[in-house]
């Protein structure tokens, strides 16, 4: 099935400071689609996420968006241009109310009308934090402060959603509630990579896998493809494969 692509990855070689962490990765991103980088602990999935937007050195290769080179601009640029990235981590401002870190992720929307509007948009998808937008962040269950994250990316209507590790230290409620939120925003339009330790969530979620291991890519392809694998033997990059 042709898809159009949003994210185009193309031979990237990443990493910090002289050391190169993700090495020749190729992967894309359709419309309306979930994509989900699975892996062992310090693979570099969460380095790939960074270096799309601007938070790693980039060593070669390209990144686009609707085929505007990323490559070589400022998080700033990149942010503007349409890429929402929520880490696993300092996502919010835990001493600001859920309304404050609304208006901060609209930071760049000058019309205040346009603004209230956009903030009534979000408290009607994630309406469940609409009756404690009052409330300081850190005051917060986990869930709910991943829902602030979520609408706090999202107010800014970017062209691609970039989250970490959504689900991490979540309850099974919790993580059931923000994978609605992410298929509902796909449905919305908006195409979503997720880096996810929890393996079971990322294939019940994703409409592609992609497998890194110490900074390769090992997998690309359906969960159903993937399953139908040597897991063991995938994630010790033992055997790669690459499709669709």
């Amino acid at each position: 099935m042709l898809r159009l692509t949003r994210l185009e990855i193309r031979n990237l070689r990443a990493g910090y400071g002289r050391v190169e962490i993700i090495h020749g990765v190729d992967l894309e991103v359709g419309e309306r689609e979930i994509v989900a980088i699975i892996g062992p602990n310090g693979s570099g999935k969460s380095t790939l996420l960074k270096s799309v937007v601007g938070l790693t050195n980039i060593f070669s290769g390209n990144v686009r968006l609707d085929g505007l080179e990323l490559v070589g601009r400022s998080t700033e640029d990149i942010a503007r241009a349409g890429v929402a990235f929520t880490p696993q981590v300092d996502n919010i401002f835990t001493n600001l109310t859920c309304d404050e870190n609304l208006e901060l992720g609209g930071y760049n929307i000058s019309d205040k009308r346009l603004l209230d509007r956009r903030k009534a948009e979000m408290y009607n998808i994630f309406h469940e934090i609409g009756r404690l937008r009052d409330r300081r962040a850190g005051l917060l269950s986990g869930g709910e402060r991943q829902m602030v994250a979520l609408a706090r990316a999202l107010i800014s209507k970017p062209k691609i959603l970039m989250l970490d590790e959504p689900t991490a230290n979540l309850s099974p409620k919790a993580a059931s509630s923000v994978a609605k939120k992410v298929l509902e925003i796909k449905e919305g339009g908006i195409p979503v990579v997720l880096v996810e330790q929890n393996v079971k969530f990322a294939l019940d979620l994703a409409d592609r896998m992609c497998v890194l291991v110490s900074g390769v890519k090992t997998f690309e392809g359906s969960p159903q493809e993937l399953m139908e694998m040597d897991l063991q033997q995938v994630f010790l990059g033992l055997k790669g494969r690459s499709g669709g």
